[in-house]
């Protein structure tokens, strides 16, 4: 699919805004991921994510790969979501500790591809991968007990448990929180902290 955009784009000397992920990496990094740093996908999603990115630069270099994580919205199913509905629910809910990244409101994904499209109207559009997520870092555990302290749920009680302790199809990059700094000198954007973000997603919400 993506070769195909690639090729339609080229065809008609197109720019291409590409959203890819934090899978392209295998998580054992214990500093932000920079762009530079070495790919090495642990799992399918990950591995064909990464052939995206690929083909595209191949086929269409005047492109911009945008590299994010961990993304949730008013809209769709995601976590956030789901943890405000469980946590409704029930008396307790078991959550992840030891994978740590950064939470990114769709809406500012949103913004920040908005400002890159700005930037190629007023011909200063700058190709390339860039990282983008909210600011800060954090555990799913720690996501999950933010959105029930801003949520106001009081009567969930959330559990820390390891990866190994919680069966899932898809292996998950252990680290995976995303440097920004290129982002942020090439393009001028300004990233609010994931709590802050999370708050405005909460407020829509209710």
């Amino acid at each position: 699919a993506v070769a195909n955009i690639a090729k339609a784009a080229k065809a008609v000397n197109a720019k291409v805004l590409h959203v890819s992920t934090d899978y392209v990496f295998d998580g054992t990094n214990h500093t932000p991921y920079v762009e530079t740093d070495p790919v090495c996908p642990v799992s399918v999603y990950g591995k064909t994510k990464l052939e995206g990115e690929q083909v595209l630069q191949e086929i269409c270099p005047e492109s911009v790969i945008l590299r994010t994580a961990w993304l949730y919205s008013p809209f769709g199913n995601n976590f956030v979501k789901t943890m405000v509905k469980l946590g409704k629910e029930r008396d307790k809910l078991s959550v992840i500790f030891d994978q740590i990244g950064t939470p990114t409101y769709a809406g500012d994904l949103a913004s920040a591809l908005m400002q890159i499209i700005v930037s190629a109207e007023k011909g200063t559009f700058v190709p390339g991968i860039f990282h983008f997520s909210n600011e800060g870092a954090c555990s799913w555990y720690d996501f999950a007990v933010s959105i029930h302290k801003i949520a106001g749920i009081k009567n969930c009680q959330v559990l820390p448990i390891e990866t190994k302790d919680f069966p899932a199809k898809v292996s998950r990059p252990a680290y995976s929180v995303l440097n920004k700094s290129k982002i942020k000198a090439v393009y001028g954007i300004t990233i609010p902290h994931w709590e802050t973000s999370l708050a405005d997603c909460i407020a829509k919400l209710s």
